[in-house]
């Protein structure tokens, strides 16, 4: 039974009828009401998806749009990076977090959520114990965020370049950020999307910095993607003529976010709750409400913009 309910909903998601934050919630009731029959290939179909939807993205996007956001956005996310990791490591430490785990769930919340943790992860030879409860701590906080925040964005009445800054600087994972952009709007998901994979980017020298100081030889993982992404809205770009084609790849992609975010929520139950444990949920939650806050502030005070 619980795979017939399964298969009809994935497929429901598939049609585009459904939206990401309405996607998501249906995989979170399912994971926490039934018993997953594809756990393992839901996961590795995720992973697939998000990348693969990211770079159809990418055909709706214009290459001087993609440049100027993720120009724009790249000393505010410099700075971020830094003082998340900071501020996460200092929390760890007096929550009495294990080193890891807290390092883990630092880089998930400064750079981009599993993705940063999946990659830094064996690097830091972290085992399988401190990346679940590092990935569980993101994921349900990223639920979290793609209902949250349009609803504060609407409240505050934030333009969509505002909107789409925060959500790219506050929200975790791209899926998320994807998730509750498109939801505001096309320029918020395109400044949301291009300053989200160009923080992504820096996946690559936090995993040097730690295979240097932790003298790890573990190979490191490049987001091989993001240049996808860059290609796909280059093409979107000089090439015109094949507009009616790009758009039903973006279309596409946007579908396939709302698979990913239906899958994600169905990873997430009452075993992930308990395994992540109260410490290291206190130690995400807390330094995602002073990103969150602290960036939300800054944009609304004008001190950063797009």
């Amino acid at each position: 039974m619980s795979k017939s309910i399964f298969v009809v909903a994935l497929i429901l998601a598939a049609t585009g009828l459904v939206s990401p934050p309405l996607a998501l919630l249906g995989g979170l009731i399912y994971g926490f009401a039934a018993a997953h029959p594809f756990q393992v290939e839901s996961k590795r179909l995720a992973k697939f998806l998000l990348q693969a939807s990211v770079v159809a993205l990418g055909f709706g996007m214009n290459l001087h749009q993609v440049l100027q956001a993720g120009r724009s956005g790249f000393l505010y996310t410099a700075v971020s990076i830094t003082t998340v990791m900071l501020l996460g490591l200092g929390f760890g430490y007096l929550l009495h977090v294990g080193k890891k785990a807290a390092f883990l769930i630092s880089a998930g919340t400064a750079i981009c959520g599993g993705s940063a943790i999946a990659a830094v992860g064996p690097i830091a030879d972290a085992s399988e114990e401190e990346m679940a409860v590092s990935l569980g701590t993101v994921f349900i906080l990223n639920s979290v965020a793609l209902f949250l925040f349009p609803v504060v964005g609407y409240a505050l009445h934030m333009t969509q370049a505002q909107f789409g800054l925060w959500s790219a600087l506050a929200i975790h994972d791209t899926s998320s950020v994807v998730g509750a952009t498109a939801k505001y709007g096309a320029s918020a998901l395109a400044i949301g999307t291009t300053i989200k994979l160009a923080r992504a980017l820096w996946i690559v020298p936090l995993s040097l910095v730690t295979a240097i100081t932790l003298k790890s030889k573990a190979r490191i993982q490049w987001p091989w993607f993001i240049l996808f992404f860059c290609l796909a809205a280059l093409l979107n770009t000089l090439l015109p003529s094949f507009n009616p084609a790009f758009g039903f790849l973006n279309r596409v992609g946007k579908m396939g976010l709302t698979v990913t975010l239906f899958l994600i929520g169905t990873g997430l139950n009452k075993e992930t709750l308990k395994r992540v444990g109260t410490r290291p949920l206190l130690q995400g939650l807390t330094l995602w409400i002073i990103v969150g806050a602290g960036t939300l502030a800054l944009i609304l005070s004008h001190w950063i913009g797009v």
